[in-house]
């Protein structure tokens, strides 16, 4: 399945009165996740295996390093079990080789197309993340003004916002 995603990551002191906003705006907590995300060496983009308790999935997407708001493009394959995403992390090793692990307990909301984290990531800290999901490109504009009316909405200020993913934060 390809998404097109409008997403932003920020740090955050204030992930309490985050959940208790998104409580407020009836999100639909799916759960929280331990998720561990073993990222893979490619020529381009990103390639990582998620081995959680919920969301147990094969990503591969590109998206640029800005702060703020990030166009990104996702093609994500569901995997029904955590024993074949262990196998899958063996041959996926063999073959292309690690590049870093990242491991974090996530709390999942939605609110219609839009995905909300809270996360506590190892060696990193805590973090907020929101991701307007769409079908194609076509719906940059309408997705562009969800996540910024959320930033609002959850407090996120561009002081907070982080242009790099979890990987690349711990490989520095």
């Amino acid at each position: 399945m390809q998404k097109h995603l409008i997403e932003i990551k920020a740090r955050t002191t204030r992930t309490a009165q985050q959940r208790t906003l998104l409580q407020t705006k009836k999100a639909e907590f799916r759960g929280t996740d331990h998720q561990v995300d073993h990222y893979f060496n490619v020529p381009d983009g990103r390639l990582k295996l998620r081995s959680g308790n919920i969301e147990h999935s094969l990503i591969f997407y590109q998206r640029g390093d800005q702060v703020g708001p990030k166009d990104s493009t996702v093609s994500l394959t569901k995997i029904p079990t955590r024993a074949l995403v262990d196998e899958l992390a063996i041959t996926l090793d063999k073959a292309l080789g690690t590049w870093i692990t990242v491991d974090k307990q996530r709390e999942i909301y939605f609110i219609g197309n839009v995905k909300f984290h809270l996360d506590t990531v190892v060696g990193l800290g805590e973090f907020i993340e929101i991701e307007a999901i769409g079908d194609s490109a076509d719906q940059r504009e309408a997705l562009l003004t969800q996540c910024e009316g959320y930033m609002r909405y959850l407090g996120v200020v561009h002081a907070d916002l982080v242009e790099s993913s979890y990987s690349d934060l711990l490989s520095r």
